[in-house]
């Protein structure tokens, strides 16, 4: 099973959807919301946005994505991480591009990382909707 203590600060990083339904706008259309998390840290390197009628980012929106992490250490990971379920063609093309290996795992194996970050955010859109 994944755990943070099987990695170093910047060797892997892992990329996951953050919504569980799309976030609705009226002026910019539906999307999704991407993270972009150090596997040892937990930290979140950077979002992204997907278009729901797209299923997955858009090139220019890959390379953004990948530039926030990179901005961190000034360095890219050995490592990128991505779940089964998540549509990410672009997104993987973009990290070999940069000489970063891309697995693909279960999403199951992500929990330990990314379920608090996605509990957090769904607070943060119910708080967002109640006001």
């Amino acid at each position: 099973m994944l755990h943070p203590n099987h990695y170093q600060v910047n060797e892997t990083w892992i990329t996951f959807q953050l919504n569980d339904a799309p976030v609705i706008t009226d002026n910019n259309g539906d999307f999704n919301v991407i993270a972009l998390m150090d596997a040892a840290s937990c930290f979140i390197l950077g979002i992204g946005y997907a278009p729901t009628d797209s299923k997955e980012m858009s090139q220019m929106e890959a390379e953004r994505l990948l530039k926030f992490g990179y901005g961190h250490k000034k360095q890219y990971p050995k490592e990128l991480i991505i779940s089964n379920n998540q549509v990410a063609n672009v997104l993987s093309e973009e990290a070999e591009r940069r000489g970063i290996n891309v697995a693909r795992v279960p999403e199951e194996q992500l929990q330990v990382f990314i379920g608090e970050a996605r509990e957090s955010f769904q607070e943060h859109i119910s708080k967002d909707r109640v006001q």
